[in-house]
């Protein structure tokens, strides 16, 4: 498994679907128009703030010895998780408003969309957490003496590690929800089949490509 603390994907899909299920659910449900309004804007925020976090996260933590030069680039890390921890609000949020519109075409649908989306926004916060865990051990790494470093760059290869399963664990939940929402869509015709086809692919891809890259 790659050490790498890795962003979550921003997929174009999403965006256009974002748009099309604006617009479709304005149309044919009026009641929901400030729902539709709000799930599109979220799509398009999330879009943003998660490219921005990742370019301010991986600036940091991309280094090849990231301990050594942490501390002081940690405000650039605290603003990139600040970001990221905005999205993952959206990511709840966007379950959350989604319930009532996806809840008219199936119940037990809905609710496994919205708990895919909560999993989903847990584990990408547990993989922002640990992120953070570097700036600490960074600050050590520095006043520690050669003989003990080797101790504090096991721990940080060991937090590595461990958000690689959170980042993982939330891509697979991801990709559940994306599946369940794309389903649904392709099965009442929300948006066009063709758009619903592409989304049922691209989630499946990053459902199968989860499984098989962290398989025992």
């Amino acid at each position: 498994m790659n050490s790498t603390l890795v962003a979550p994907p921003i997929t174009r899909f999403e965006t256009a679907q974002a748009t099309a299920i604006t617009a479709t659910v304005r149309n044919r449900h009026g009641s929901y128009r400030t729902t539709a309004r709000v799930v599109g804007l979220v799509y398009l925020a999330g879009f943003v703030v998660g490219i921005v976090g990742n370019i301010l996260i991986q600036s940091v933590l991309g280094a090849s010895n990231h301990l050594s030069t942490v501390s002081a680039n940690s405000m650039a890390l605290g603003i990139g998780a600040m970001l990221w921890l905005m999205a993952v609000a959206g990511d709840a949020a966007h379950g959350i408003l989604m319930f009532p519109i996806l809840k008219q075409h199936g119940e037990r649908l809905a609710i496994g969309y919205l708990a895919a989306r909560i999993v989903d926004a847990v584990f990408i916060a547990v993989w922002v957490l640990l992120a953070q865990v570097q700036i600490p051990l960074g600050s050590e790494y520095l006043k520690t003496a050669a003989s003990d470093a080797a101790y504090l760059q096991t721990l940080s290869a060991v937090s590595v590690q461990t958000s690689q399963y959170a980042y993982a664990i939330a891509m697979s939940s991801l990709g559940v929800a994306g599946l369940i929402l794309n389903y649904t869509l392709y099965r009442v015709r929300l948006v066009p089949r063709l758009l619903a086809v592409w989304g049922l692919v691209g989630y499946a891809i990053i459902l199968c490509g989860m499984v098989s890259e962290n398989r025992l």
